[in-house]
C-alpha cells in the first residue's frame, strides 16, 4: 500500500478549499487578538481602580493622622487599617477566612467603620451606605472617598457661604431674624 499526502490531504479537508482555510485561521486570530485586548483591559482598569482606591485610602489615613497610612496599599491589611480607622481591632480582617457569614459581618463591620471615618472627616456617614447599592455602589463609593480624601468640606462650606441666598447680609453685617431683615 503507497502513502499519498495529496489524496490523504484532501480526505481531511473534504470539500474546503485553500481560500476557506485561511479566512478560518485569520478569522480565528483576529477573535483571539481582540478576547486578549479584552481581557488586558479588564487588567488595566481593575489596576486603575485598585491604585484610585489605594491612594484615597492612603490620604484619609494621613488625614487622620494615622501613622501607618501605608497600609492602604497592601491586600487585607488595607481593611485591617479601615476598621482600625473606624475604631475597630485590626483582628477582624481575618473574618475574610469564614466563608459568607464571615464576609457579610466582615462587611457590616466595614460599613460602619467607614460611616465613622467619614463623619471624622465632616462627611455624611451614609455615603458608606454606597458599598451595599447593587450595580452603581462601587462607583459611588469611589466617588465618596474621592470627596473624602481629597475635598475639604470647610472649603465646601465657604464657597456655599460665599453663593448663599442673601449677599447683602454679608456685606452689611445685617442679621436675619424671622424671614426680616434686621438692622
Amino acid at each position: 500500500m503507497h502513502f499519498n499526502e495529496t489524496q490523504f490531504a484532501s480526505e481531511m479537508m473534504g470539500n474546503f478549499s485553500g481560500h476557506e482555510v485561511a479566512r478560518g485561521i485569520v478569522g480565528g486570530t483576529v477573535l483571539g487578538v481582540l478576547i486578549a485586548l479584552g481581557i488586558f483591559m479588564i487588567i488595566l482598569l481593575i489596576l486603575a481602580v485598585y491604585v484610585y482606591f489605594a491612594l484615597a485610602w492612603s490620604t484619609i489615613a494621613r488625614k487622620l493622622k494615622y501613622k501607618k497610612h501605608w497600609l492602604a496599599w497592601i491586600p487585607f491589611a488595607n481593611v485591617s487599617m479601615i476598621l482600625q480607622l473606624g475604631g475597630f481591632n485590626w483582628a477582624w480582617v481575618f473574618l475574610f477566612l469564614i466563608p459568607i457569614l464571615g464576609w457579610i459581618a466582615l462587611l457590616v463591620l466595614i460599613v460602619i467603620a467607614t460611616w465613622r471615618i467619614f463623619e471624622k472627616r465632616k462627611y455624611p456617614g451614609w455615603f458608606s451606605l454606597s458599598t451595599v447599592i447593587p450595580n452603581v455602589g462601587g462607583i459611588l463609593y469611589l466617588v465618596a472617598i474621592g470627596f473624602v480624601a481629597w475635598k475639604d468640606k470647610s472649603s465646601i462650606t465657604k464657597k456655599a457661604v460665599r453663593r448663599s441666598a442673601y449677599p447683602k447680609l454679608r456685606s452689611t453685617g445685617a442679621k436675619k431674624v424671622s424671614g426680616k431683615r434686621k438692622r
